[in-house]
């Protein structure tokens, strides 16, 4: 079970804090909603500073410490503590942030002692109050007490400074800055100054990750030049919570009953739907060509490519040479063995040689003995500006010849004058783009990565725990902060409204003469056969009419020709497929694409015309241009990468059809062919493995208890 934490909130009320104490409550209510999803057994308290009263153990014990409010003892995280945040007050006192750091410590000291809980300090504050004097010694002094007393009882501090945009920095500013950065230099703090609710969102994490390495060892320069090292993920991707499956099957009266869901499955072959296949009579097999080659696991294992453990340094590139277009996957962080003087020393000199050549180094990595894959990648130098911090590496991996995909692109320089954009035009979007960007000079960069929370997490949380009260309640609309992360900032709009309409103004939009035939066409393409043929009757009846006298009979090939063309429309008049050449129909919508809903038109289309072959075929009578147009359609959702719409498909229309014993044996024929499911290493969009899409037809039963 992961090792509980206990976080103390130290929050600032006072004067100065007031416009900002509602984004406060949000951001720690958000912490406490994740730690009710993530961490039910993590402890949290709550002390205010910069109130009119004072209430906690040392201002009663020694005295002093005033304005510091303990508004929620150190207690499991429950409702309870949320209720704690409700209504903070608007403090009347300047706040004091090292006196309340001092009572936290306090708090934490007497809740956990010598345990192995992690213990956390979370101070949000402006910083702009003059901090009163210590009875003996400096401020500078008192800081260093008190981190010598987190150092021994392994507390860590997130100092998190909340200044909005325009306001003037003073001496006390300045003092109080220092003061906090000198936590940073003891290695006992964090410090990150904001100045929007949404970065303040951002800075708060649910819990400090402690960083565990995925290898130890030598950096490998040259056989008699090696560098010991340590490796860890610099970032990796925040999953979605996953949500269980939940069984209401257990009796109400069974207070231990875990209501959890399990999975069985079950293979049977098609053709001996009663028979169950056991473990050791399957083996995976993999397409060779028209056939099936079965291996088995031992064999498997032996074909393995099993390297062995290391890094090792292949050469240098110019910085240049490698875009980061290439990076792949996380980022990895190289750093020297902690405490070996040796290796911090050599990291140092190698990493600012590179930095002043502008090099990179090209490393081939195995990070475990017997791994199935190699990483290549590249090694880029990061020059530390802390003095206590040492210099370093952030490792990126590079792709392999199999995993680029080069898309090529006309140029507008290979256009013609006519249809390039005029210097009015290029500077209208010249000016769009400076409009809207996220880092102009003079200011800090906004919606930056390291205090941007996903907003798709965020708003599940809040829905959840909205959804732990109302069960019948309804999505809330979107936060504001949330808000400012995905949509553009509506001041910034409406100040350069006149940018944006100048933009318009220099496009003029026209229609393209071209287009419109097609339009016209494709109107006319989707008129409906029988409609043509009622209409042609119509028109035949009033002509018949009107001239009061028979007509001679027609040639009676021209007739049937008329028949075949009423019944059977070519794809390029009617846009549908027919009889005659389904696949050359298909194949003519998706070549034509006269608009953007073509494709999706076409398969929907060949969808449509291949159920109706394989439901109206007698005794499998249109089995074989049933399966001409399944490979057709499964071949064009590969192209078109739209693997879902050719499994769902063939998964509905098997699930649909499956019991009847003449279709059955069209399926067959599918999985002889071996014509499955679209699987991943066709479709990088598909959801379905090769194993899946092969064991398709196999019957499964799954039950729950």
């Amino acid at each position: 079970r992961a090792t509980r934490e206990g976080l103390v909130l130290l929050l600032d009320v006072g004067p100065s804090m007031h416009r900002a104490l509602q984004e406060v409550k949000n951001v720690c209510t958000t912490l406490l909603r994740k730690k009710l999803v993530f961490h039910r057994s993590d402890e949290v308290g709550v002390v205010l500073f910069g109130t009119k009263e004072t209430h906690n153990d040392l201002a009663r014990e020694l005295g002093g410490y005033k304005h510091v409010l303990v508004k929620h003892d150190i207690k499991v995280v429950d409702e309870e503590t949320k209720n704690a945040l409700e209504n903070l007050p608007r403090g009347t006192a300047p706040g004091d942030f090292l006196d309340a750091i001092v009572v936290g410590l306090d708090m934490l000291i007497k809740r956990f002692g010598d345990t192995k809980a992690k213990q956390r300090l979370c101070l949000i504050t402006d910083a702009q109050h003059l901090l009163r004097d210590p009875p003996q010694g400096t401020k500078e002094d008192q800081v260093d007490t008190i981190a010598d007393q987190m150092k021994k009882h392994d507390i860590k501090m997130d100092c998190i400074v909340f200044r909005e945009s325009g306001v003037q920095h003073n001496s006390v500013m300045d003092e109080n800055d220092r003061l906090l950065y000198h936590f940073r230099d003891r290695s006992v703090a964090k410090v990150v100054q904001v100045d929007t609710p949404t970065a303040l969102l951002g800075a708060l994490k649910t819990r400090n990750v402690l960083p565990v390495t995925i290898f130890r060892g030598d950096l490998e320069v040259s056989s008699t030049f090696k560098i010991k090292v340590w490796a860890y993920k610099k970032t990796s991707e925040e999953k979605f919570p996953t949500l269980k499956k939940y069984s209401d099957k257990a009796p109400p009266s069974d207070q231990f009953a875990s209501h959890e869901v399990k999975v069985d499955y079950e293979y049977k072959s098609i053709l001996e739907p009663d028979t169950v296949v056991p473990p050791d009579q399957r083996i995976k097999g993999y397409l060779y060509g028209p056939q099936v080659v079965p291996i088995s696991s031992a064999e498997w294992e032996a074909v393995k490519f099993k390297p062995e453990k290391g890094v090792k340094l292949l050469g240098f590139a110019d910085r240049s040479s490698i875009p980061r277009s290439y990076f792949m996957k996380d980022v990895n962080s190289f750093v020297p063995e902690p405490g070996n003087t040796k290796a911090i020393v050599a990291v140092s000199a190698l990493a600012r040689a590179m930095q002043e050549m502008n090099k990179v180094a090209i490393l081939r990595c195995v990070w475990r003995q017997n791994q199935a894959n190699v990483a290549f990648g590249v090694l880029t130098p990061n020059i530390s500006s802390v003095n206590n911090v040492p210099d370093s590496f952030y490792f990126n991996i590079l792709p392999f010849a199999e995993d680029i995909r080069d898309f090529p692109f006309r140029s507008f320089s290979s256009l013609p004058p006519s249809s390039q954009p005029t210097e009015e035009q290029q500077e209208a979007a010249d000016n769009l783009v400076k409009m809207l960007d996220l880092a102009p000079p003079g200011r800090e960069e906004i919606l930056r990565p390291d205090f941007t929370p996903n907003p798709m997490l965020e708003r599940f949380y809040s829905y959840l725990d909205l959804k732990s009260k109302q069960p019948d309640a309804n999505p809330p609309p979107l936060d504001s902060c949330l808000r400012r992360i995905t949509e553009p900032d509506p001041d910034v709009i409406n100040y350069r409204a006149p940018l944006i309409q100048n933009l318009g103004k220099s496009f003029e939009l026209k229609e393209n003469p071209k287009r419109k035939k097609a339009r016209t066409q494709e109107r006319l393409a989707y008129t409906d056969p029988d409609d043509q043929a009622k209409s042609s009757e119509n028109n035949a009846e009033k002509a018949t009419a009107a001239d009061g006298q028979a007509k001679k009979p027609e040639d009676p090939y021209a007739e049937k020709a008329r028949a075949i063309e009423v019944l059977f429309p070519s794809t390029e008049k009617v846009g549908k497929i027919g009889d005659v050449n389904p696949v050359k129909d298909f194949e003519a919508m998706l070549a034509e694409r006269s608009s953007s809903i073509w494709v999706q038109k076409a398969i929907e289309e060949m969808k449509k015309y291949t159920t109706n072959l394989v439901q109206n075929s007698l005794q499998g009578d249109y089995y074989e241009k049933a399966l001409e147009c399944f490979v057709a359609l499964r071949k064009a959702c590969i192209i078109e990468q739209e693997p879902e719409e050719y499994n769902q498909f063939v998964t509905k229309l098997y699930e649909r059809l499956k019991k009847v014993d003449d279709v059955v044996k069209f399926f067959q024929l599918l999985s002889s062919k071996n014509v499955l499911l679209i699987c991943k290493e066709e479709a990088p969009d598909s959801d379905v493995t090769e194993e899946m899409a092969r064991s398709f037809f196999m019957k499964t039963e799954i039950s729950s208890e």
